[in-house]
This record gives structure tokens, C-alpha cells and sequence, in this order.
């Protein structure tokens, strides 16, 4: 059985690396937009509001979707969000080795049917 010699071009390596700096931009988004139904609403002073445990939910799943973009994050805990354009709350977190972090949270726009929100990352 002959065996031929395994050759990777530079420019397979380079779309490797494209390929993965595409899949890591895709996936460290911080910015979610949300729609306001009867599961996900809440209200604060008199708005409507996203409830604190869907903020807290999508903020833990897409804080560290890749080992290399943010630490994990055991416990993530957050206020309903008012759907107020400039709205900010703090999210309490605590990363893998149980450190407690503070994660801001701002809503970027919000209309009647969806707020769009993002996180900082620590």
C-alpha cells in the first residue's frame, strides 16, 4: 500500500483561519433582538419589559460560545429590562471558578412588539 504524503498549502491553511475567524465574529455577537409576547414581557414603571430570565438565559448562552471568546459563566441572574431605548440594568454572574462578575446589559432600540439589547462582556 503506497502512501502519499500529506501537503497543506498555505492556502488551505488560510481559509481554515477565514473559516474560524468568520465562525468566531458569528458567534461573539453580544447584541439580541427579543420579541415582546405574553412569555417573554414583563412590565417596569408602566412599560413594557423583557423578562429578566430570558436577558439572563440568552446573555449565559452566548457569553462564552467559544473557549476562546469570554470565560464561562456558571449562574447569570438579571432585572427585567425595561423596553426603553438607553434602558440600562447590571447582570450578576459568576464565571467558572465561581468569581463573582457584573455584567452590564443596555437596550439599543425597542418598539411594541421587540427590544433589541446587548451585553458587555467583563
Amino acid at each position: 500500500m503506497n502512501r502519499t504524503p500529506l501537503v497543506v498549502t498555505g492556502a488551505a491553511v488560510a481559509a481554515v483561519a477565514v473559516g474560524l475567524g468568520a465562525l468566531t465574529y458569528a458567534m461573539s455577537g453580544t447584541e439580541s433582538t427579543t420579541g415582546l409576547d405574553s412569555v417573554t414581557t414583563a412590565t417596569v414603571d408602566g412599560h413594557k419589559a423583557l423578562s429578566g430570565d430570558v436577558v439572563a438565559g440568552r446573555t449565559r448562552s452566548r457569553y462564552s460560545p467559544l473557549p476562546w471568546i469570554g470565560g464561562d459563566m456558571s449562574v447569570v441572574t438579571c432585572p427585567d429590562l425595561k423596553a426603553v431605548a438607553g434602558t440600562e440594568v447590571t447582570c450578576a454572574g459568576k464565571d467558572g471558578d465561581g468569581k463573582d462578575v457584573s455584567i452590564p446589559v443596555t437596550v439599543v432600540k425597542a418598539d411594541a412588539t421587540s427590544v433589541t439589547w446587548k451585553f458587555e462582556r467583563a
